[in-house]
């Protein structure tokens, strides 16, 4: 995620704790502002006391659609139970685009608990 939103927003603050430490998932909570999930929100997901991060690209009835990094080894996209979600984060430089999350079918992606 830190690599993505330096290179794609350069001037875009990472604050506090996440700007000190922008790889533990659960700092993306301070990203920019809260946002409802839309497309291409940073999704904050609990794992345990960590976390996992990623872009959201949309959703079923149960589940986010992610595309996010080290899942799998891999850039992928996972499918992601919303339980798990801890929040929705914005761009504090970028104005949201109020986009609805595209409904995906579930059949499309496998649902992940562990995204390593």
């Amino acid at each position: 995620m830190e690599t993505c939103i330096r290179m794609g927003l350069p001037d875009e603050p990472l604050l506090g704790a996440l700007g000190k430490n922008p790889y533990w998932a659960r700092n993306w909570l301070l990203f920019g502002r809260e946002v409802q999930p839309i497309i291409g929100a940073v999704l904050v997901f609990e794992r345990g006391s960590g976390g996992h991060v990623g872009f959201a690209i949309g959703q079923d009835d149960t589940h986010f659609y992610v595309l996010g990094g080290n899942q799998s080894d891999a850039v992928t996209i996972a499918r992601i139970i919303k339980s798990r979600l801890l929040g929705a984060r914005w761009p504090a430089t970028y104005p949201p685009r109020l986009q609805r999350l595209a409904t995906m079918k579930p059949g499309e992606f496998l649902s992940t608990t562990n995204e390593i």
